[in-house]
């Protein structure tokens, strides 16, 4: 018939990924922030994700689908991540922007705040203007670290910008301990997060980025890819030997070598776009994720993503199991000798 063969093209065509936000929380005994999504959520359906979401209007403008520079880090994309981690979570990266200095919020004013924006009686921007008239999303201390697009055969997807933001150590520096209690004073700057009633996150917690990766190793929660391979790499630097007892000083080196790493590379994991692609399937069923590609939007340009590691997985009903970190020689090799058995 007719106009059929453009049909069947037009359905064929990938879905164009919505712009969203996500931020690496680190708390300032360098533990990792992760919320436990609802089971009806639309995306990552019972699992742990770092806070995030899509990009709105009150975030600013967006440049079009057809613009590679939608792929870029901008305003926009810092805007959602503070709003988003706010909205679920409770914590307010926010400052007073004559001083500089961080803003401090009471939690039941937080708490009260979260409500009116999530019944949209008020916009973030609005209730912050409303705490301090010079109030503004601290969005300067977020550092991009990888942007991940959606591969093309999922129905929904996403150009996600993900950062990673330190949260400020005790003003002490003479501590040994971090969990001591704070000073008179002290005690607002230490914000606990909390779930927001169940509408998308039913928990919020930090705990230590290996304590996550033993937690999903072992079954416990659901991490996917891309939260899996950025908590390995941040374990690397934050989880070092000792980890409880570490002072505020050897805290500060191991998030400044965690910088510096995110910083180096080539592209630099500040730059990095990867839009995974199986390479292979292991002996055992799961699937090798190459990441070095950063999506059919990108091609033509300078962006590329990883091309030294790759991600295992075992895909199962909407969920990511079995997931593991592996440098692309030494599993490819690996997969060769086993086939030659």
């Amino acid at each position: 018939m007719p106009g059929t063969k453009g049909s069947d093209a037009q359905k064929k065509q990938p879905a164009v990924p919505r712009p969203s936000s996500s931020v690496i929380l680190v708390s300032p005994q360098n533990e990792i922030l992760l919320l436990h999504r609802v089971q009806t959520s639309s995306s990552f359906a019972s699992a742990h994700v770092f806070p995030g979401g899509n990009l709105s209007s009150q975030d600013g403008s967006c440049p079009p689908p057809e613009d590679q520079t939608r792929h870029d880090d901008a305003f926009c994309y810092r805007h959602a991540a503070i709003r988003e981690l706010f909205e679920e979570s409770g914590i307010l990266l926010a400052k007073d922007g004559s001083s500089g200095k961080t803003l401090p919020v009471d939690e039941e004013t937080r708490e009260q705040g979260r409500r009116l924006i999530h019944q949209n009686q008020i916009t973030f921007a609005e209730w912050l203007k409303q705490q301090h008239a010079a109030a503004e999303p601290d969005i300067d201390q977020l550092i991009p670290f990888t942007r991940w697009v959606t591969p093309t055969n999922v129905p929904k997807r996403y150009t996600t910008q993900m950062y990673i933001y330190f949260m400020p150590l005790p003003l002490h520096v003479d501590k040994k301990l971090l969990d001591e209690l704070p000073t008179q004073g002290e005690r607002e700057h230490l914000q606990i997060p909390t779930s927001d009633g169940g509408i998308e996150v039913t928990e919020a917690r930090f705990l230590s980025a290996s304590e996550w990766l033993r937690r999903a190793q072992s079954g416990e929660i659901i991490l996917f890819p891309p939260q899996f391979l950025l908590l390995h790499l941040v374990s690397g630097f934050l989880d070092q030997e000792p980890h409880l007892d570490a002072s505020v000083e050897e805290i500060q080196k191991r998030r400044a070598a965690l910088v510096e790493f995110i910083h180096s590379g080539s592209p630099p994991w500040t730059h990095k776009c990867i839009s995974p692609k199986m390479l292979q399937m292991t002996e055992d069923g799961r699937t090798v994720l190459a990441l070095d590609d950063a999506g059919p939007e990108l091609k033509g340009s300078d962006r590329r993503g990883e091309s030294e590691r790759v991600v295992l997985v075992r895909f199962r009903k909407g969920s990511a199991r079995e997931v593991a970190v592996g440098w692309k020689k030494d599993v490819m090799e690996e997969e060769r000798a086993r086939s030659n058995l």
